[in-house]
């Protein structure tokens, strides 16, 4: 069993690998910097939405706009803050235009996600809004139906409490819907509560390829990005 320390490295390594990522032309050539995740890398509890906008694409950090404004105050109304969790999203670079993501970006994108579950090892896992609802789940349930009610799923190599709820976008929206995601993030602290999901027997590694990428030399800016997503875990 890999030691925090260990999986924090290892997390670093993955957003190495993530941040000079060309498998996307498209998003390659549009984006300003990858959006990989920032937060706790040991935390309990992880949240995960669609894809970066324009505010995070220019600051390489996820949720850092009006929704990530509302999303520090619903976790300080449980007794949390953004450095006790991790966020993340389901695309690591902002479509043009904030469209939706395709699914072969989706199917390009994905293993960042699963490692970076495998790696964090949350307890909780709260998608958030629709999209990564439908995506993790692998079901095409919409979010009205389901959020607030917490299930057991194996997301990549990890079983995880999943645990879908709103987009904190919707409540800026549809300021009504504000009461319904306060009442779920107020289930939070209980689900953080349980027993861990037992674990799915683990499968056998293989060697990954290895692809040397040449450095550039990072640009401020750049590196200001860099440091804040990796001062973070």
């Amino acid at each position: 069993m890999q030691s925090a320390a260990d999986r924090r490295e290892a997390l670093k390594a993955v957003y190495e690998q993530a941040r000079g990522c060309e498998k996307c032309p498209q998003l390659a050539a549009t984006r300003t910097t990858v959006v990989f995740g920032a937060g706790n890398a040991d935390a309990d509890l992880m949240f995960v939405g669609e894809a970066p906008g324009a505010n995070e694409d220019k600051q390489g950090l996820p949720f850092v706009g009006s929704a990530g404004k509302l999303l520090e105050k619903l976790l300080g109304e449980i007794g949390l803050a953004r450095a006790d969790v991790f966020i993340a999203n389901v695309l690591k670079c902002r479509p043009p235009g904030n469209r939706d993501p395709h699914p072969t970006e989706i199917e390009a994108c994905q293993d960042y996600l699963w490692r970076q579950i495998d790696l964090i090892q949350p307890l909780v896992l709260c998608t958030l809004g629709n999209f990564s609802t439908k995506l993790l789940r692998g079901d095409p349930t919409g979010i009205t139906r389901l959020h607030g009610s917490a299930e057991v799923r194996v997301i990549g190599p990890r079983a995880v409490r999943l645990y879908p709820i709103y987009h904190p976008a919707a409540a800026l929206y549809t300021p009504s819907m504000l009461d319904t995601l306060r009442a779920d993030f107020a289930r939070i602290p209980g689900l953080l509560a349980q027993p861990a999901p037992d674990q799915p027997e683990p499968v056998p590694e293989v060697e990954p390829e290895v692809v040397q990428v040449p450095a550039a030399e990072p640009e401020v800016e750049e590196s200001v990005r860099e440091a804040d997503q990796l001062g973070l875990f």
